[in-house]
């Protein structure tokens, strides 16, 4: 595994761990990666742009423009043409800021512009790292894709012990590395379905679920930093994605979702079917909208995707399904293995506290076709999302 060639935005915040960052800069000029340094004003007052710049033999910003002259350094430009955004110290400021969209300085504007995967290393102490708003804070990050490497425990600049020292500079890049070089999916084409699907009852109703799309999101960002070139259905979520390697189809009900995946999925070499399609819709759709105060509502069966998808699956493509289920978890899930033709399924229960719609985190057991069963521990979705791919990987291998 090599940072040879990458462009790599390294974040220095105000913090004492500040010196730390002129260690992680010479570690990731000797591993071949090309370091832009920028600097929140308040790290200045710990180490200086140019120590910094001499280090990354690289030019420091800090500022939006040169006062004297005017000129504007382009935030845009820099989070557009990175491999990876790396934060390092992150203090609790910075996290609060990041998590809220406020970009009152140069670094946060760059990372509000970033197209490549982001990672931050926080550091602070173990009191303000443990307090709620900046564990709410570190999970909406998580939650947004963000990379978190977990500070450690020991002695703190306050003088106390516990967790908040940002970790060791050698770690962080081993941590970099490992993140930015797995390439396993390179020019893999995949599919995949996210988010809910809403079945119209009248113009302004709908029949549909509270699927979130944060776990095909999370498996369409890790695909597509892994190399895939994915395609992203999506019904109606909130979620964006900004890697350039994921084109997103939008679409709204069932029927729409399975049209564009029966026309997409011959062209790829897996889908991932992450979506919770509605299993009924009205079987009439009123033209107006509905004034009676107690109505009949028919509900028929929507087309099965993942059955037809599973019908249509060449010997060299892969299928991973989804199940949520409460109750006979295992054996519904193995029963939806066998019926839709998957090569292995991913099984959530709602049972399992933190996991299921709406959450930013999720835990998981997948089944093979083989029936090897592997349960994995609550995880962010993104962590989860690896998990996924990794086992996609594996089946991809043996076709």
């Amino acid at each position: 595994m090599t940072l040879a060639g990458k462009n790599i935005i390294l974040g220095v915040t105000g913090s004492i761990a500040a010196y730390k960052a002129t260690l992680l800069t010479r570690t990731l000029i000797k591993e071949g990666a090309r370091v832009k340094v920028i600097m929140t004003p308040l790290a200045r007052e710990f180490i200086t742009p140019l120590t910094m710049a001499t280090l990354s033999q690289n030019t420091v910003s800090v500022d939006f423009f040169e006062e004297q002259s005017g000129a504007w350094d382009s935030h845009v430009e820099h989070g557009v043409n990175a491999d990876a955004l790396l934060i390092a110290p992150a203090t609790a400021n910075t996290i609060a800021k990041m998590a809220t969209g406020i970009s009152d300085n140069l670094l946060l504007a760059t990372y509000l512009s970033a197209r490549c995967p982001v990672f931050i290393a926080p550091a602070m102490d173990m009191d303000m790292f443990s307090h709620p708003a900046t564990v709410q804070n570190i999970n909406i990050l998580r939650g947004h894709g963000v990379y978190i490497i977990e500070p450690a425990e020991g002695e703190l600049a306050s003088g106390l012990e516990g967790k908040g020292r940002m970790e060791e500079p050698e770690n962080i890049v081993k941590f970099l590395k490992q993140s930015l070089n797995t390439g396993d999916c390179k020019q893999l084409k995949i599919l995949v379905t996210a988010g809910p699907t809403y079945e119209a009852i009248d113009p302004v109703r709908f029949v549909g679920n509270r699927s979130s799309g944060k776990m095909g999101f999370a498996l369409a960002e890790e695909l597509a930093q892994r190399g895939a070139l994915v395609t992203l259905l999506s019904g109606p979520v909130s979620q964006r994605v900004k890697h350039p390697n994921i084109s997103v189809i939008n679409v709204c009900s069932a029927e729409e979702m399975y049209n564009a995946a029966v026309s997409t999925f011959p062209e790829v070499d897996a889908a991932i079917m992450s979506a919770a399609v509605a299993d009924f819709k009205p079987e009439t759709i009123k033209i107006e909208k509905i004034k009676e105060k107690k109505i009949n509502l028919k509900l028929v069966p929507t087309k099965d995707i993942a059955a037809e998808l599973g019908a249509m699956k060449r010997a060299n493509q892969i299928l991973v399904g989804f199940a949520l289920e409460i109750e006979n978890e295992i054996e519904n899930a193995k029963n939806k293995l066998v019926k839709k033709n998957f090569d292995f399924i991913v099984l959530n229960s709602l049972n399992d506290a933190g996991a299921g719609f709406g959450y930013d985190t999720n835990k998981i057991t997948i089944i093979d076709k083989k029936k090897q069963i592997t349960h994995f521990s609550l995880k962010s979705k993104r962590e989860s999302a690896k998990d996924i791919v990794d086992k996609l990987v594996a089946c991809m291998k043996r076709c």
